[in-house]
């Protein structure tokens, strides 16, 4: 059979030769001539048809008698392939495959066809199952690797990405370990495994995330991975502290591997060294893995020099240090004792001289570094006398007057000292303390029925009557002058609802007047004041409050916001214009404060947001406005408020619905032609008179930076590109005037305190566009009664705003912008219709009437003090 394959072989073979030789001859020939002789192409290529054919039934027939000639189907698979004759040739190869196992070059054949007709079938299945056919005959890497491909392009498909992982997990095992082809499917693999990473993960994990990862590996209990997951995290989240304390905390709990955690320790404190809990675990860990006492006061010393933003943290790590130099005597050689006390001695001067000077607090206000000193003198040294002296000194800062600081003293003396020292003890707490005197006074007499004589006894109770008397005389005082500042209030709202009502009664009756000379004099002063060119609206409105130029960071400016026109007649204009025209002009806004003074009902102030610190020349407010809070929800009206000169800057948005409101109020401060827009609630200030829109927030930020020395050019981007480094920031805002214009100052809110802290350490004296920053922790100061003003004082008490200073101890102003209306109010020749009446000359009435006119004013009635007729 062999011999009559290769006979048939060698025949086919020269076939092809003489058939090669003929189109050469052809070929030659026409080239020779010039001439095309397409009629004889057409007859030697039926002729090689009508050849194959013939040669495919020969070897058809051959198989029939003998199915397992393997040459004889390795040729008619060639021919048929040749041929391009699909159906045919698959049943070939099915039937070869039958009979025999397949080589590399033959599967890939086949496999390479079958992918291009299914290509077009869109059957992936039959492909899937030739793959699975393939794989058994050998250990082939080409063949399972265009498997893996193959099936990356059906990826996108229900299961996909699960189905390409299998078929490389199971490539590998098979021929993974190929010393010539194996690390083609490692490549291949890694790409896969690269790009998916790329397109579903285009950022490194989150914080939270690795925190879930690594809670996951802790409860597996892996000490591997969670190192690893641990080391991953950690590179790129460096400045976490919480991050590196529980990972050294793993490490000292389970690992407590010495070189390990050492330096896992060492890492942890380089990499965040404002962290005293970080350095605190380092003495303690350096301590249980044996180090020598010159490392351990090394990593101490440098842990002092580490620049803690807390007072509580130098107390903390001192006494961490003092603990271990504790544990490290044995109390019977004097040298390790001396070197304890005199670390005792160093820490409180510490703490007076550096930590005080430095935070303006010692942060140990309950002396507990001495009070553990005086344990240990009492305890271990028996040196009572010593613990007392401490407890003096102790007494001494501030202390006395509270009665768990005494009891504790009480409880020393009882463990160590004697019954005297007690009796002592008890009666200088009964006379200094002053939180709680009954529970002092009750010790006392508790330790007298136990200790005491009936002298002793008697002393106790006359002692601790009088004290408990004189408190109780302290406590009534106290509470009566509260009551007398709370009766004292009500007559101030008393007093200024009665002026309130006076003054709207004077104005009904000054109403049908007409306005002369000097009344037009002081209208024309009052637009100069309020009109186009100063563009400063007045001062308060219905959602009035304290408005800053900057939201967060706690050192907002005092700014109020503006005051609706609503209710009120605008003033008068300069000149005469034609009936005609003023109609005209004033229509409109007449027409819109008459309809909303009438018809009350159709405002809804919980729909509603006012909109203030526009520019006095936009053009078409209701338009532009409604235009621009659309997207926070469907807008019912706009109403701007307008004056005889045009629109006033400040206008009312009201909403269909309440939830559109806060999202209008996220859209305070942006920029509207060139300057912050102001959006604050609406507010019915006679219903809420205490309603603020802000607070002055005085705490300390500890995740919020404040940066002073800007350029003025500086803008939001470049800033985020000066702080990214520092770690994530959530928010960046530059503090603007109502104008638009910077003031060089700047809050950047970070993700934790951690990053906040390291951005002042790196940040805090860097140079931008020639200007040195200033950076700190955000901590504003206690707001001061100055600077507020002051509404409830006569006006003529009023300091002038030269004087008044802002949230940084800086003037607001070098110049007195106390507007003429307001000092023309002191002078003898004001009139009634200028806001108040003349003063009367001399007798009692007069006096009385002047005390009247001198009442308290709110800041709605200075706002219409000077915006009125």
């Amino acid at each position: 059979m062999a011999a009559t394959g290769n006979a048939e072989e060698t025949q086919l073979q020269e076939m092809e030769e003489e058939a090669g030789m003929e189109r050469e001859m052809d070929s030659d020939e026409e080239e020779g001539m010039g001439i095309e002789n397409s009629d004889d192409e057409e007859d030697d290529s039926s002729e090689d048809d009508k050849e194959n054919e013939a040669e495919i039934q020969r070897l058809e027939e051959q198989l029939s008698i003998n199915a397992f000639d393997y040459n004889c189907h390795l040729d008619l698979i060639k021919l048929l392939r040749q041929e391009g004759e699909l159906p045919p040739l698959r049943k070939a190869r099915q039937k070869m495959s039958e009979l025999f196992p397949l080589t590399e070059e033959i599967w890939l054949d086949w496999l390479k066809d079958e992918i291009r007709l299914t290509e077009e079938e869109q059957n992936r299945e039959k492909v899937y199952e030739l793959f699975e056919m393939a794989v058994k005959d050998y250990i082939c890497p080409e063949i399972w690797l265009e498997y893996a491909q193959y099936s990356i392009g059906g990826m996108g498909l229900p299961g996909g990405m699960e189905k390409v992982r299998s078929i490389f997990e199971r490539a590998l095992t098979a021929v993974g370990l190929h010393m010539t082809k194996g690390a083609t499917l490692w490549e291949a693999y890694r790409e896969f495994e690269n790009v998916i990473l790329a397109t579903m993960a285009a950022e490194p994990p989150k914080l939270a995330e690795y925190q879930t990862y690594i809670d996951y590996e802790q409860k597996e209990g892996d000490p591997a991975r969670i190192q690893i997951i641990f080391e991953r995290a950690l590179a790129e989240n460096c400045l976490v502290p919480d991050m590196w304390a529980k990972y050294t905390k793993y490490l000292d709990r389970q690992l407590k591997i010495k070189d390990l955690v050492l330096s896992s320790h060492d890492r942890a404190v380089r990499n965040c060294p404002w962290t005293m809990g970080l350095w605190k675990n380092y003495l303690l860990a350096l301590e249980r893995h044996g180090a020598d006492h010159h490392t351990i006061s090394d990593v101490f010393e440098k842990a002092l020099n580490a620049g803690f933003i807390q007072a509580t943290d130098y107390v903390n790590i001192w006494e961490a240090y003092l603990d271990y130099l504790r544990r490290r005597v044995d109390f019977k050689s004097s040298r390790e004792l001396e070197e304890l006390r005199a670390a005792f001695t160093r820490s409180l001067d510490y703490m007076k001289q550096d930590v005080e000077e430095r935070f303006s607090e010692s942060g140990d206000p309950s002396c507990t570094i001495m009070q553990v000193w005086a344990k240990i003198e009492a305890l271990h040294c028996k040196n009572i006398q010593k613990a007392r002296e401490l407890w003096d000194s102790i007494m001494t800062k501030g202390n006395a007057k509270f009665a768990n600081m005494w009891l504790e003293y009480y409880n020393l003396e009882r463990s160590y000292g004697d019954a005297l020292h007690c009796r002592k003890a008890l009666h200088r707490a009964v006379q200094c303390t002053s939180d709680y005197p009954e529970h002092v006074c009750e010790v006392l007499l508790t330790f007298e029925r136990v200790e005491g004589s009936l002298e002793d006894w008697d002393a106790a109770v006359q002692k601790t009557e009088t004290r408990l008397n004189r408190v109780n005389e302290q406590r009534a005082k106290v509470a009566e002058k509260e009551a007398h500042l709370v009766r004292q209030e009500e007559e101030k709202t008393e007093q200024r609802r009665r002026a309130k009502a006076d003054k709207k009664n004077q104005k009904k009756g000054q109403k049908g007047s007409g306005p002369g000379e000097k009344r037009k004099a002081e209208d024309e002063d009052n637009e100069n004041e309020w009109g186009e060119e100063s563009e400063q609206p007045p001062k308060r409105h219905r959602g009035e409050g304290n408005q800053g130029s900057f939201r967060g960071g706690g050192a907002e400016e005092y700014m109020e916001t503006e005051s609706g026109l609503f209710g009120r007649r605008a003033p008068p204009c300069r000149r005469q214009e034609p009936p005609g025209a003023k109609r005209g002009q004033q229509m409109a806004p007449a027409t819109v404060r008459k309809t909303q003074e009438d018809n009350p009902e159709q405002r809804k102030d919980d729909c509603s947001v006012f909109i203030s610190n526009l520019a006095f020349n936009m053009e078409d407010p209701e338009k532009r406005l409604k235009e621009l809070f659309e997207p926070c929800g469907p807008v019912q009206s706009v109403r701007p408020v307008y004056a005889a000169k045009g629109f006033r800057g400040y206008c009312y948005v009201q909403f269909e619905g309440k939830t559109s409101v806060p999202e209008a109020l996220k859209m305070d401060r942006r920029e509207v032609d060139g300057r912050p827009m102001f959006v604050s609630p609406c507010v019915d200030k006679n219903k809420n008179p205490d309603f603020k829109v802000f607070k002055y927030n005085t705490n300390l930020e500890k995740h919020k930076i404040f940066i002073s020395g800007l350029p003025f050019s500086c803008t939001k981007e470049q800033l985020e590109e000066l702080c990214k480094d520092q770690g994530t920031i959530k928010d960046i805002r530059l503090v603007t005037n109502r104008s638009g214009k910077p003031k060089g100052l700047a809050y950047v809110e970070f993700e934790d305190e951690a990053q906040a802290s390291q951005a002042v350490l790196k940040l805090d004296g860097t140079v931008l566009q020639e200007h040195t920053l200033s950076v700190a922790i955000s901590n504003p100061p206690r707001r001061n009664a100055a600077d507020k003003p002051d509404f409830s004082r006569p006006m003529g008490a009023m300091m002038p705003r030269a004087m008044v200073y802002g949230s940084r101890g800086k003037g607001r102003t070098q110049l007195s912008l106390i507007p003429r209306s307001l000092h023309r109010q002191t002078g003898s020749e004001s009139k009634a219709e200028n806001g108040t009446a003349p003063k009367p000359t001399g007798g009692a009435s007069g006096d009385a009437g002047f005390e009247a006119q001198a009442k308290p004013m709110s800041n709605s009635d200075f706002a219409k003090m000077l915006l009125r007729k």
